[in-house]
């Protein structure tokens, strides 16, 4: 579940060694890689070893946050295997409503154009555009898209919209607005997560969250130059 919500590796592995010692292992190893994780525990002089595949889930730090509770709670009462198993059964990501995202997406996006220098024709176009866009990310996450075809046809979208700006002068700020409604796309995250885990020596963990998150920035902008093309937009 760590590894699936964008956990750091070093939490990950720091949180499953700090539960194998509360609940009696002698000894817990664990290996990562950006797909699945192989857990080996030692227990009374018996070693087991376990692969679990990670599925990719949208970042929640809550989540995280509430399993290090439970770790700190189990380290609190040693061996309760009844309560961790329970609580971690209990854990769900409580989603923000769609009709709440959209909307304050679209006002991030716009609310940066404006500190950008975007004129007020400018900052409705982003807020649209990008509103929009992520409207559009949702519902193709809802079919199960790949997120590289997500971040594509979103970030094509976007683009669409947001030339509105450039349309009989609408907006003295085109340029500001076309680069503004795209900033729901930037894996921040995962570049982030890609350099802490690189500088902590998870080297393959690191390369795989940095290739990931590269190949999201590539079809983002993939998908921008694709819609510019076909509009014949030239540049920012």
């Amino acid at each position: 579940m760590l590894l699936d919500y964008g956990a750091e590796s070093h939490l990950i592995e720091q949180i499953s060694t700090r539960f194998g010692k509360a609940l009696g292992c002698s000894s817990t190893e664990i290996s990562l890689i950006p797909s699945a994780i192989v857990l080996t525990t030692l227990v009374e002089g018996r070693s087991i070893t376990t692969t679990r595949r990670a599925h990719a889930q949208p970042i929640n730090m809550s989540i995280v946050h509430r399993i290090v509770s439970i770790c700190v709670l189990v380290e609190q009462n040693p061996g309760n295997l009844a309560m961790v198993e329970r609580r971690l059964d209990g854990l769900h990501a409580n989603s923000y409503s769609s009709w709440l995202l959209i909307p304050m997406i679209g006002l991030a996006c716009a609310a940066f154009s404006h500190l950008h220098g975007a004129d007020w024709a400018g900052f409705l176009v982003t807020f649209l555009a990008a509103s929009i866009g992520m409207g559009v990310r949702l519902w193709l996450s809802k079919l199960n898209y790949s997120m590289l075809i997500v971040f594509a046809l979103t970030a094509f979208t976007c683009t669409i919209i947001a030339s509105f700006a450039t349309y009989q002068n609408f907006s003295q700020t085109g340029g500001v607005v076309l680069s503004s409604s795209v900033l729901l796309l930037v894996p921040g995250f995962p570049y982030i997560n890609a350099i802490l885990d690189a500088f902590k020596g998870y080297s393959s963990m690191g390369w795989g969250r940095w290739m990931e998150a590269t190949l999201l920035t590539f079809m983002t902008s993939l998908g921008i130059i694709l819609a510019m093309s076909l509009l014949g937009i030239k540049g920012w």
